[in-house]
This record gives structure tokens, sequence and C-alpha cells, in this order.
């Protein structure tokens, strides 16, 4: 047992609500962009950064936005799969706290975009960061428009990648 003044281990359901915290984050801020913006309509914020409402029916970078519509159920299933497979690995790793935030950033945004496909049948974006150098690879230097939920999982992939190296290290 843990004596007062120390933290014990962090457990699921701590992880949980970090979870909960990022899918509300997500839905409140795109419950915001819609009720503001049109679609394609925006605010100019910074020489390089726009506040923009996008729908995305593909997945990164508008992969298979183009598709007839089965994209929306395919990428629903991914993400409902992918959540569970999260839930399993964070139940099994709680304690370990990097691993564990890095599957709850990924958890967050996965449900966040899977609760966008189920009631929209896409993806609402908005954040728009756009810089002249990007030219070359983007239209107008515009990076893809991208969420709260996108984000949260891009932070937990790198998280997973820093854990990893990290492991790796400790095992040399």
């Amino acid at each position: 047992m843990a004596s007062a003044g120390k933290r014990g281990p962090i457990g699921l359901a701590h992880w949980l609500a970090l979870a909960s915290l990022i899918v509300l984050a997500d839905q409140f801020t795109k419950v915001l962009v819609i009720g503001y913006y049109g679609l394609g309509e925006g605010r100019y914020v910074t020489d390089f950064f726009n506040l923009v409402r996008v729908h995305n029916s593909g997945a990164a970078f508008s992969f298979l936005a183009d598709a007839s519509g089965w994209q929306r159920w395919f990428l629903t299933g991914v993400g409902a799969v992918a959540v569970v497979v999260i839930l399993w690995m964070l139940r099994a790793h709680a304690g370990q706290k990097l691993f564990a935030f890095a599957l709850v950033c990924i958890l967050g945004g996965a449900v966040g975009n899977v609760i966008d496909r189920l009631l929209y049948g896409y993806v609402v974006d908005f954040l728009d960061f756009h810089w002249s150098w990007l030219s070359p690879l983007f239209t107008g230097g515009h990076f893809p428009a991208f969420n709260i939920a996108d984000s949260a999982i891009t932070l937990g992939a790198g998280c997973l990648i820093l854990d990893e190296i990290l492991r790796v290290r400790r095992s040399r």
C-alpha cells in the first residue's frame, strides 16, 4: 500500500478519464466549429494559422476521401477495432505511464473521430496551419486541416515511439 503523500500506480479508471477528456475536448471544439462556420468558411487567426471548417470523408491526408462511401463504414470499423485493442492493452499495462498515456491519446482521438463518422459520415477538421515552405508539398503551403482528435493520435504515436526507444535503451 502506498504511504500518505506518495502516489501509487495510475489505474485504468484514471486513464479512461483522461481519454474521456480528450473525447470531450474534441467533440466540444467540433460542435463550436459546426455552429459558427459553414462548410469551407474560416477565420484568419495569424500569418500561419486559420480556423476553417472542412469535412474529411477519408482517413489521414484525405486518403480514400474520393471513394464511393464504403470508406465511412470501413474506417469506422477500423476505429472500433482499434478501441477494443487499445482497451485490452491499456488494461494490461495501466502501470506503464508513458505507454499508457500514448494509448490513451490514441484511444481518445480514435473515439472522437469514430463519433464523427457515425454522426455525420465524415470527420470535422478545422485547424489550418500554413507556411510558404510547405508549398512544394501542399497546395498554397496549407498542411491538411486537422482536429483535436488527430492531434491526440499524433501525440500518442510520438509517445509510443519514445516509449519504445526508452525501453530499448533500458534493456541494453
